[in-house]
């Protein structure tokens, strides 16, 4: 049983609760309302954003379309990004590999092969393709041997799409120990430590080919036509001279290549004398050594 206070209190507390609750229901109701009344009518001029502007932001109605289509957009410009552009593939020095950089370097060296257009020219270490291309266009085909599966991506990569494509053979392996195709002309950036075991393998190559432009560490190609009594006659020297004629072309600094490497670079022509001398290599070898 009540008290007289406590009926009092309750309803005063019931006043209160009702007017509590009355009050919250009409500010629940009331507040997004005053809130939408207070928004601007317009937007900024220099916040709209049309949908016939190509710049329009993401949030635009119907974005999800444009933003798929600007990703393709994007994927296919990365794709058709030139070598070299960006994410250059890092040399693997312990294969002696130096990639030639300078365009006007490589521009002579083809220069220098002389090629015809129904030429098919051997290259060795074709790296990421810097002389490749320009071989590609001045011959009939190019086949290249390269020892680095990943200079093998990258050399197929610049010609992939392009009519130069079918005109390109690349064989995976050592160039010592693969049996070479037939060519009319090799052209080179030799790995160093393959040079001297390179040259005489070109020596005794048959059928023979018309020329061989190649680059070599400097002191091997002067050894190359070094002669007698002079400080770089060797047997290589002997050899080289004896089946073939050589000639210096031009020398080549250490910066033009990535990385610079620790020597310099001269560029060399050898021409096998037709008809060969008539001796056996073989005799002739062992008994130079």
């Amino acid at each position: 049983m009540r008290s007289g206070k406590q009926e009092k209190w309750a309803a005063s507390g019931s006043h209160s609760m009702h007017l509590f609750f009355e009050s919250t229901a009409h500010k629940t109701y009331h507040r997004p309302y005053r809130s939408i009344q207070r928004q601007p009518a317009t937007m900024p001029k220099n916040k709209r954003i049309r949908r016939s502007d190509p710049t329009a932001a993401s949030s635009a109605p119907y974005s999800l379309s444009d933003k798929s289509s600007s990703n393709n957009n994007d994927a296919s410009s990365s794709r058709n990004k030139p070598e070299g552009a960006s994410n250059l593939v890092a040399p693997n020095t312990s294969l002696g590999q130096h990639f030639l950089k300078n365009p006007a370097v490589v521009t002579a060296i083809v220069a220098k092969a002389g090629l015809k257009s129904t030429d098919t020219v051997l290259e060795i270490g074709p790296g990421t393709g810097n002389m490749t291309i320009p071989l590609l266009q001045q011959s009939k085909n190019v086949v290249a041997i390269e020892y680095d599966t990943r200079m093998v991506r990258e050399v197929l990569k610049r010609v992939e799409g392009t009519s130069s494509e079918r005109k390109l053979k690349v064989i995976q392996g050592d160039a010592i120990k693969t049996r070479f195709p037939f060519f009319d002309v090799c052209v080179a950036n030799v790995p160093y430590q393959i040079s001297s075991a390179l040259v005489f393998k070109l020596l005794s190559h048959r059928p023979m080919f018309r020329c061989a432009v190649m680059m070599f560490q400097e002191e091997f190609a002067l050894r190359l036509t070094a002669r007698p009594g002079e400080a770089l006659y060797c047997r290589l020297s002997v050899n080289c001279q004896l089946l073939a004629k050589v000639d210096q072309l031009m020398k080549v600094g250490r910066n033009n290549f990535r990385p610079p490497p620790k020597v310099e670079s001269r560029v060399v022509r050898i021409e096998l004398r037709n008809p060969p001398p008539p001796v056996n290599f073989t005799e002739w070898d062992g008994m130079v050594s």
